[in-house]
């Protein structure tokens, strides 16, 4: 994005000043952008003069040249930084500093023509700092992006610059210098000649668009913070609401003292100028007021054009109507429109009395006026009996204009508005005649109305007729129950009407009357939480019901309901970013979007909680305000278990719109089976509901669950958070809100406490069907009663998860286990005890098994129904010698042994499985040969990686996919192989005994060389025209890498201790990985080849590379970007020189791997870094080195902060961090 940069280097003396011997040094250059002052006053009187003379001066030229500016629309870009480097000063005191910043608003325009209808919001962080170099100077920074209304520093340029010193106008600074883009720098140089010269500053106001337009223009922001409220052109700092023109004589002790009490009575204040002293022509006092007014009332009686003042009143009045878009308002007291506008009747005659002596041009000039003030519609006192009641009318119109031009504050301060304005107004495409309906969708507490409003706050005064209908769901369930659907569309529309076109007590024959009272308006609709389709037919039906041009907004949680309704633009509203969030809830819980110190991490735990929501963040922000740190601790426990009663009456609200078999559905989904592939989550709860698909869809409509498509054929259902919290508490308490404490009656348990009650004091739990325990969130051990399982007779569901090494297994059988629930349809038990599940389980409803690292030998004994499973996993049980006869096994869809390093043979009966998709064996060392004469037909997977006893190639079907034989003694590809058309990756080692196989060299993607005595590489693999990796360990006498295929994108060597050249290139290709451990043979120009083309590399050196712009030694740098824009995507290279470790054991350290992370943090405004704000955790995984590696790799974040801090940390004991780079691309 184009960046303009405006700098600005203030350096001003103090009032201590030395005593300078000779003449005055004449200035040298006289520049616009550079201005030296020197000052001869040296005595303590004069000091004093001067400081006098300043505060005197410095609030009027301030308010003067404040408003000089706000008379301009100011072309520029939307980035702006600015720099100030300032003497301390006992003039301009360090606590004025904030107030001067907030003190002017200055309204920058886009110069594009298509970004001046959006105004761009802006974020200002500032840092003060001392700089080493200068004691008791101070700097401030600021950025400000997205810029549009924003507080910035004119009125320090404009109270240094108006500082006098001595009659020959000498300045009171030693230095200015002023740079100053665009016509930024023409401001300046105007107010400083204004300045020198003691020139009054004069206001001057270009053509501007009217306020309607105005307002349509501020109406829109970015994704940035707001800090500051937004005025149109028209509400800039006015000293009157109104600007009252009349003849004296006609009215002022009549019907203008009226006027002029009413307005009194509802706080209007009107300009009186009984102190101006008349004249022919009007001063620059009355300009001033007519045009610091926000409405003109024009007056017009009889004897109205016999005064040239009020002649020259109305010059002025319609001038400002035209230019500044300024409300004029028409009175006509006992006088004609047309007397007026035609200069007729008495008020002509009139007016040709005043005439008389005039020159011609000021004579048309008053026609003009007249002539143009007479269109404009208003109040004719003939019309009205009741004087008394036209002025409250007239009082109360002006009141009523008076607040929709007060600009609106209410959404001030909204956290990533911006971005929701920008791609509404592009659905609501106001510049169309099309009637257009629009849909805002999501989850409770994302925003929906809160963006509605927004929009309606901005644009309601573009349309005839316009209205805000809240909650109509609730409106829905709260009114008097109707006898049928007719009948209760006759209420929503009867309710419509009276509020649109403000007709109480309105009576509705049929559905029809909205059309016919419409259609010829230009209406703005917003129909909030629309949750049946009778709420549409009855208020919106169509488009036809209404005038071109009108926009019906709809906001709803139900996709469904839009598309049924014929709504194709749909806005999808998405949660905050993990940094919006954080600064939506310090909002509310801090006033302001950061933490205060010693809050950081509370405050990101809290945000983490709250998933995101911005319903949550209010709530619980404005909860956690003003409690102490202690406070704050002792209230996060809690939080993670319990929902605020205030938020779950919102949630609940839509789950209680379910129908009971979607209610149940939503709890099984929040207790059980949140963050699950959908395609499994059909299976298991198959036999409970009629059609498990149908139903996830539904409550994803309904914005309940949402799923994310990850691939063709795998979606994942993901539910937030807080709706968690709401089905687990539902779960936790009886339709009467009364808690269930006995937690074996409970549908669900998923506290670990509960879980420990229920298995270790075996009572009867009949009402459970599902039990989820992550084992990890146990306090201490679990020791599992043998007969925990007879009372859970209804279980189905029992997963305790979440533990993958059997070290730090905190669940234990003692007396091992009797029995398990019959009526099981998942069985998950990681680090499972027991060498064999108990001998009456019975398998007849299982689905899914999961048995990961357990010391199982054997599953079960004898033969089990098993028509129902599909998933198998029993990977890492390292005991495991035999699996059980499968043969009834027919919908297996998934087998997963790999790490069974024990099983030494597969059954025959696999041979059954004509439903197997994927089958895994890696790492099964002992399994010698898969069983013969087999043919999977449904198999498109098959993983023999590290299956090194395997010396035939597997032929056990022809429909595979991906084969995998890494690390295999598999000696021979069969030419067979072509005829396997659904072959799209193969993987395999080369040996010495492995024969050369060109029938397979268009379907190999990866080759893997280990240990192998060859200098150099065959010439076969060259022909290997997809090959995308190559791996080379242990080749030691390997030399050179030569040209390989364009495909390849990966190449891994490690302990090549003779490697020195390489011979190929990567071919552009967007991921360019190269590692090359312990290869300390490699040349200069191999290593700055993978240097400069990898996008991830590892490879001896020394040093960090000298084209990084930033490096330190250890592992942690600064980054300071001071040439990026904000709130972009950072792209950058980093890298890290790693080195073994002195004290560390080969032979131990080549069994573990190192893992190397790097945390990106920004800085805060309070200028510290805190852990929260990384954006991304990079683990890279390092080999075993023997000495000095570089690891480099390319990598993006989005920052908002120009600074940033690079951390870079270690996991494993077998390197340290020497050095550590950052290079921004």
């Amino acid at each position: 994005m184009a960046r303009r940069f405006i700098n600005a280097v203030f350096l001003t003396t103090t009032v201590q000043r030395r005593r300078r011997r000779g003449a005055e040094e004449s200035t040298e250059s006289k520049r616009v952008n550079v201005v030296r002052c020197r000052s001869t006053h040296t005595d303590s009187e004069r000091k004093k003069s001067i400081q006098r003379s300043l505060r005197q001066q410095r609030y009027q030229f301030y308010s003067n040249f404040l408003e000089f500016i706000l008379g301009f629309e100011i072309l520029s870009s939307s980035w702006l930084s600015c720099w100030l480097h300032l003497n301390k000063l006992r003039i301009v005191e360090e606590n004025k500093v904030c107030s001067l910043l907030r003190g002017l608003k200055l309204f920058i325009k886009e110069g594009d023509e298509a970004e001046r209808k959006r105004r761009k919001r802006f974020q200002i962080l500032e840092h003060w700092r001392k700089e080493e170099s200068n004691i008791g100077r101070k700097s401030l920074f600021l950025d400000i992006h997205n810029v549009g209304y924003f507080s910035i520093l004119f009125s320090w340029v404009a109270q240094l610059v108006s500082y006098k010193g001595d009659s020959d106008s000498t300045r009171g600074f030693k230095y200015l210098a002023l740079d100053w883009h665009d016509c930024s720098q023409y401001f300046l140089a105007f107010a400083i000649k204004k300045s020198r010269t003691g020139d009054p500053l004069e206001t001057k106001y270009p053509k501007v668009k009217s306020h309607q337009e105005n307002k349509t223009i501020a109406s829109s922001s970015s994704s940035s913070l707001s800090l500051s409220s937004t005025p149109s052109s028209l509400s800039r700092n006015r000293k009157h609401d109104v600007f009252p023109s009349f003849h004296g004589a006609d009215v002022r002790k009549t019907f203008l003292a009226h006027i002029l009490k009413e307005f009194k009575g509802k706080g209007i204040v009107p300009f009186i100028d009984n102190d101006i002293e008349r004249s022919k022509s009007i001063g620059p006092e009355l300009v001033e007021a007519i045009r610091g007014s926000k409405i003109a009332i024009v007056l017009l009686s009889r004897n109205y054009a016999s005064s040239s003042w009020c002649l020259n009143e109305l010059v002025e009045i319609m001038k400002c109507r035209e230019e500044l878009g300024q409300t004029v308002m028409t009175i006509f007291y006992d006088v004609d429109p047309t007397d007026v506008k035609k200069q007729t009747g008495d008020f002509g005659k009139v007016f040709k009395k005043t005439c008389k002596g005039k020159t011609k041009e000021d004579i048309k000039r008053w026609q003009n006026v007249l002539e143009a003030v007479a269109t404009i519609a208003g109040e004719h006192s003939c019309n009205w009996d009741n004087e008394a009641a036209m002025t409250e009318k007239i009082a109360t119109d002006v009141s009523n204009m008076l607040n929709r031009y007060s600009p609106s504050r209410d959404f001030d301060g909204f956290i990533g508005m911006g971005a929701h304005m920008n791609e509404m107004e592009s659905l609501l495409c106001l510049d169309s005649d099309e009637v257009r309906m629009i849909g805002i969708w999501g989850p409770s507490g994302i925003g929906k109305t809160t963006i509605a409003r927004v929009l309606y706050s901005q644009f309601s005064e573009n349309f005839e007729l316009s209205i805000f209908m809240e909650n109509i769901k609730e409106l829905m369930y709260t009114r008097p129950v109707c006898s049928d659907e007719y009948s209760a569309k006759i209420q929503l529309q009867q309710q419509f009407l009276s509020q649109i076109i403000n007709h109480k007590d309105m009576e509705l024959p049929h559905l029809g009357v909205a059309q016919d009272r419409l259609n010829d308006k230009r209406v703005l609709i917003v129909l909030d939480s629309i949750d049946q389709s009778i709420q549409l037919d009855a208020i919106a039906k169509e488009t036809r019901w209404f005038g071109h041009g009108s926009r019906i907004i709809i906001t709803t949680q139900d996709q469904r309901l839009l598309k049924a309704h014929g709504i194709n633009h749909i806005y999808k509203v998405e949660f905050p970013s993990a940094y919006e969030a954080y600064q939506i809830f310090c909002m509310y819980a801090f006033g302001q979007n950061f933490p205060k110190d010693g809050f950081e991490e509370l405050a990101w735990q809290v945000t983490k909680l709250l998933g995101n929501l911005p319903l949550g963040l209010r709530v619980m922000g404005s909860h956690f305000r003003g409690m102490s740190r202690h406070e704050w601790v002792n209230a996060l426990p809690r939080l993670k278990i319990r929902l605020d009663a205030s938020i779950q009456s919102i949630l609940k609200f839509s789950y209680d719109a379910l129908c009971d078999e979607d209610k149940d559905l939503f709890l099984h989904i929040a207790c059980l089976f949140n963050d699950e592939e959908m395609v499994r989550v059909e299976d298991y709860l198959a036999s409970s509901f009629l059609d498990v698909r149908q139903g996830l869809h539904l409550l994803a409509e309904k914005s309940l669950i949402a799923l994310k498509i990850l691939s063709a054929d795998y979606t994942r259902i993901k539910m937030h958070n807080l709706l968690v919290q709401l089905g687990r508490d539902i779960v936790r308490h009886k339709p009467g809100h009364q808690c269930i404490r006995e937690p074996g009656k409970r549908q669900f348990l998923v506290d670990a406490r509960d879980i420990r009650e229920v298995l270790t004091d075996n009572t009867d739990s009949r009402n459970v069907i599902g039990i989820l325990l992550e084992v990890r969130n146990l306090s201490g051990e679990l020791n599992i009663n043998e007969r925990a399982f007879e009372g859970l007779s209804n279980l189905k569901f029992l997963r305790f998860r979440g533990l993958y090494d059997g070290e730090n297994n905190k669940l234990y059988l003692p007396q091992g286990l009797n029995n398990l629930p019959q009526k099981l349809r998942i069985l998950e038990w990681s680090c499972f005890q027991m060498k064999c599940l108990p001998s009456n389980f019975c398998t007849k409803y299982l689905v899914h098994i999961d048995m990961w690292n357990s010391k199982l030998q054997n599953l079960w004994q004898g033969n089990q129904p098993l028509g129902n499973l599909k998933r198998m996993y029993l990977a890492e049980s390292k005991h495991l010698k035999e699996l059980p006869n499968l043969s009834t096994a027919t919908n297996l869809e998934k087998l997963t042994l790999f790490g069974c390093s024990s099983l030494a043979e597969l059954p025959s009966s696999l041979g059954n499985l004509q439903k197997l998709q994927a089958l895994s064996l890696r790492g099964c060392l002992n399994l010698e040969a898969l069983p013969t004469n087999i043919n999977l037909e449904s198999l498109d997977y098959l993983d023999l990686t590290d299956c090194l006893l395997i010396k035939s190639f597997p032929e056990i079907s022809t429909n595979i996919k991906r084969l995998y034989l890494m690390k295999t003694a598999v000696k021979e590809v069969p030419s067979t192989i072509k005829s396997w058309s659904h072959l799209r990756k193969l993987e395999m080692s080369y040996n010495d005994n492995l024969k050369e196989f060109p029938h397979a060299f268009d379907i190999i993607t990866k080759l893997y060389f280990n240990d192998v005595k060859i200098q150099e590489i065959p010439l076969w693999v060259k022909k290997i025209s997809r090959l995308q990796t190559l791996v080379l360990e242990g080749c030691k006498r390997l030399v050179t890498l030569p040209q390989l295929s364009d495909s390849l994108s990966q190449i891994y060597v490690e302990n090549c201790e003779s490697l020195e050249r390489l011979d190929f290139s990567f071919h552009n290709h967007p991921e360019r990985s190269a590692t090359l451990v312990n290869c300390f043979k490699l040349n200069k120009e191999a290593r700055e080849f993978i240097q400069t083309n990898s996008t991830f590399a590892l490879l001896p050196a020394r040093e960090v590379p000298a084209n990084f712009t930033y490096r330190a030694n250890g592992s942690i740098i600064m980054v300071n970007l001071n040439q990026r824009p904000l709130s972009t995507t950072l792209r950058f290279k980093a890298c890290v020189l790693l080195d073994k470790k002195v004290d560390n054991d080969k032979e131990e350290a080549a069994a573990r791997k190192t893992v190397v992370f790097l945390r990106i943090r920004e800085k805060g405004k309070i200028g510290i870094y805190v852990s929260w704000e990384y954006h991304n955790r990079y683990p890279f995984h390092v080999p075993p080195i023997l000495r000095e590696h570089l690891l480099i790799f390319e990598s993006e974040a989005d920052v908002t902060s120009n600074e940033l801090l690079f951390s870079f940390d270690i996991e494993g004991n077998e390197a340290v961090i020497k050095e550590c780079g950052v290079l921004q691309l």
